[in-house]
């Protein structure tokens, strides 16, 4: 099945996302985890620290911000699709955790990416 271009974009935002993780001192354990009740873009881990990440990509300007996609009812499954990874791979109750999301602009005619990371979102 061939992907849409709002995939294609998703996509290219999330591997924009991931390597500036990388290039932070990120180490990626997962991408794109799925539950019926939600989906992680990124899970990464820096200095004793788990990070899921969301990730919002726009390809086009309009006067929405990328991260206000991110609505309560997303937020609400996103910390159920948390929840079940941390018991899933067995993560200790002790490990810090944060969630973040990446809102990553793509000028795809000038081959540009700007990404802004909102940090410490609460669930």
């Amino acid at each position: 099945m061939s992907k849409t271009e709002k995939q294609k974009i998703g996509e290219i935002g999330e591997n924009a996302a991931c390597a500036l993780l990388v290039r932070r001192g990120h180490k990626i354990l997962d991408r794109n985890y799925r539950k019926k009740w939600g989906e992680l873009d990124i899970v990464s881990w820096k200095k004793n620290k788990l990070y899921f990440i969301e990730v919002k990509t726009v390809s086009r300007v309009t006067k929405y911000l990328p991260e206000e996609n991110v609505h309560q009812w997303k937020l609400k499954r996103l910390g159920r699709a948390i929840q079940t990874y941390l018991l899933e791979k067995k993560i200790s109750d002790e490990t810090e955790w944060q969630f973040n999301v990446m809102a990553v602009f793509l000028d795809l005619k000038a081959k540009k990416i700007k990404i802004r990371t909102i940090e410490d979102v609460v669930l």
